[in-house]
């Protein structure tokens, strides 16, 4: 009897889980030392997979099993009764959204089509990185600091938890998590001294240029 050729079939991940964790798009390591690969591999390697792995195991069997993330999201935001299946495809989304905010030697002066857009907006760039900083810094517990066109106008925003301007009529360009996990092995409580060496250093200004379209 021929053994069955299963070189073309799905692995057991891709048969089973309709949502997989997307890879890094740099090495654990990469970002250090304003993140340092210990963070790295507990966000990363644990929250994010974390909440892809609770995710499949809510959508499955249920009318979400088959939508993207971000149907998913529009679908369940704002009902109280599918609060667990958006707080954990919200969580995935704004995860891999923020890994993609940040690269290796990022941050110093965006592209200058978006600088102006910047100035437009906050008159500088450093005043549009001080806004993001104090809203970062001042979200009460757990959340995200976003850059976000709203209208056709940039602005600055914070969401709690898992919240995400996805579903609050806003074009997501960049986001900062400040859920403690994110800092708490390099910064302890100094959430502010986070805040600003990821902007200084790590932010993806291509990519804000490249959401902005």
């Amino acid at each position: 009897m021929n053994k069955k050729d299963t070189s073309n079939s799905p692995t057991l991940l891709e048969a089973v889980s309709p949502h997989i964790l997307p890879p890094l798009p740099y090495a654990e390591n990469a970002l250090e030392p304003v993140m340092t690969g210990k963070t790295m591999s507990f966000h990363y390697g644990k929250h994010h997979k974390g909440y892809v792995d609770n995710l499949n195991k809510l959508i499955a069997g249920t009318e979400y099993a088959d939508l993207s993330l971000e149907k998913i999201m529009s679908s369940t935001a704002g009902r109280p009764e599918k609060t667990a299946i958006f707080n954990n495809a919200a969580q995935t989304w704004n995860h891999t959204f923020y890994w993609k905010s940040m690269k290796p030697k990022g941050g110093g002066e965006p592209p200058a089509a978006f600088k102006q857009r910047i100035e437009a907006s906050f008159d500088s760039v450093d005043a549009c990185k001080k806004e993001i900083a104090s809203v970062a810094v001042s979200q009460f517990g757990s959340g995200w600091a976003w850059l976000v066109i709203e209208s056709g106008k940039l602005k600055v925003i914070k969401t709690a938890n898992a919240d995400s301007p996805l579903t609050m009529d806003m074009k997501p360009l960049l986001t900062i998590d400040v859920w403690e996990h994110a800092y708490y092995l390099d910064y302890q409580n100094r959430r502010a001294d986070y805040v600003n060496a990821v902007l200084d250093k790590l932010i993806n200004w291509e990519f804000v240029l490249q959401n902005a379209g």
